[in-house]
């Protein structure tokens, strides 16, 4: 069993940056894949990006790809998401996401545990 929370979502104007952070309970977190998902009022769920166990392979969406960076800390139980230059189009409810094993996926009903989200706006 695997519990995340996420954080560090807010309001930010176009251009700005936010940290997010997602904490994991459970003494297996190493042995999860961990990404990213993102979801704006009436629209479907969407991968934004994962990170292997180890952290040395990441895998971004199109969309963000040079803007964010995802990275994992398994000694804090932490995965992180950096985002940066933001846009309006970013805005959504940003939710963490775990995966047991070592399959890649971008498709949420593949993950095994989810965060509640994290609110960010970003403002023109």
């Amino acid at each position: 069993q695997v519990q995340l929370v996420e954080s560090g979502g807010g309001l930010v104007q176009a251009g700005g940056s936010l940290r997010l952070s997602c904490a994991a309970s459970g003494r297996t977190f190493s042995s999860y894949r961990m990404a990213w998902f993102r979801q704006a009022p009436g629209k479907e769920r969407e991968f934004v990006a994962a990170i292997s166990w180890s952290g040395g392979n990441t895998v971004y969406a199109n969309s963000v790809k040079g803007r964010f960076t995802i990275s994992r800390d398994n000694a804090k139980n932490t995965v992180y998401l950096q985002m940066n230059s933001l846009k309006p189009e970013d805005t959504a409810v940003y939710y963490c996401a775990a995966l047991f094993g070592a399959k890649w996926s971008d498709r949420p009903n593949e993950y095994d545990y989810w965060g509640q989200g994290t609110q960010v706006t970003v403002s023109s």
